[in-house]
């Protein structure tokens, strides 16, 4: 049987999928939500969502935009079960989505903007999967950022399974990073605990151990991934690790302050 063949019974052809990152597109562009892609094409899988995400991430590639670094998600249970899904993504960042700290994030841009705090990493040398371990992971970190992720959903009401948000690049929109890396080599980052106020108030708690029970894991499950599709983590890649707790929604006018032990704190605002 023909390779084409194979694909459209696994799931769906390539013309499928390329309008389908087309749909994606330009509901991120006009900011006009779909319906999950899911429910018109029942036959997505994991890989055909990865394939729309790497269409759209070559669409950007192609009109200027540079690949800054990964985003992992749905690496604590909590996430996965706010999604209704059981295993881990990631999406590409590029710098156009990376936020300076004390620059506002207009929510005017974003459909319906979630916050999570995070564990960002700099990555010092190459991991190039299969076969990365945590202790790989250890050696090859410049330090650690306390991080607020905010995720957008270009799928309605975010009702999305696990191919709707791996197409939608995973969900990704905006990242924070606060201002000091912190060397992590004598840290336990399993232990490192997070507190996450909203306009003030506590609003989440959470720890390093939420992420696949350590964040380096999840660097090592994502230079893993990326590395079935030939692709490395380069040195000076900013990975974020996933979110210590479920997400909140934001609004314009908010001010969100995660405050990490031994990290330090970061800090965001949303304009309109």
């Amino acid at each position: 049987m023909a390779a084409t063949e194979e694909r459209q019974e696994a799931g769906a052809g390539e013309e499928v999928l390329a309008e389908l990152a087309a749909r994606l597109h330009e509901a991120e562009r006009t900011r006009e939500p779909i319906t999950p892609l899911t429910e018109s094409h029942l036959e997505l899988t994991v890989a055909d969502a990865y394939r729309i995400q790497q269409i759209n991430v070559q669409r950007r590639k192609e009109a200027g935009g540079l690949v800054r670094g990964r985003k992992i998600g749905l690496t604590s249970v909590a996430m996965q079960q706010q999604l209704g899904v059981d295993e881990p993504d990631f999406g590409a960042l590029f710098a156009d989505m990376i936020v300076e700290e004390g620059d506002p994030i207009p929510v005017g841009e974003l459909i319906q903007p979630r916050v999570e705090a995070e564990i960002a990493f700099v990555i010092e040398s190459e991991l190039r999967g299969p076969g990365v371990s945590a202790a790989d992971v250890l050696g090859a970190v410049a330090g650690a950022l306390p991080a607020i992720e905010v995720i957008d959903s270009r799928v309605a009401d975010w009702k999305i399974k696990l191919p709707d948000t791996i197409a939608d690049n995973a969900s990704s929109a905006r990242v924070v990073c606060g201002g000091r890396l912190t060397p992590i080599d004598d840290l336990d980052l399993r232990l490192v605990g997070m507190v996450l106020s909203v306009n003030g108030a506590v609003a989440a708690t959470g720890a390093g151990a939420a992420v696949l029970g350590n964040p380096v894991r999840c660097i090592a499950w994502l230079a893993n991934k990326l590395g079935e599709f030939g692709v490395p983590l380069r040195a000076g890649d900013l990975v974020i690790a996933g979110a210590l707790h479920a997400a909140l929604p934001v609004a314009a006018g908010d001010s969100v302050h995660a405050e990490f032990a031994e990290l330090g704190a970061v800090t965001t605002r949303f304009g309109e």
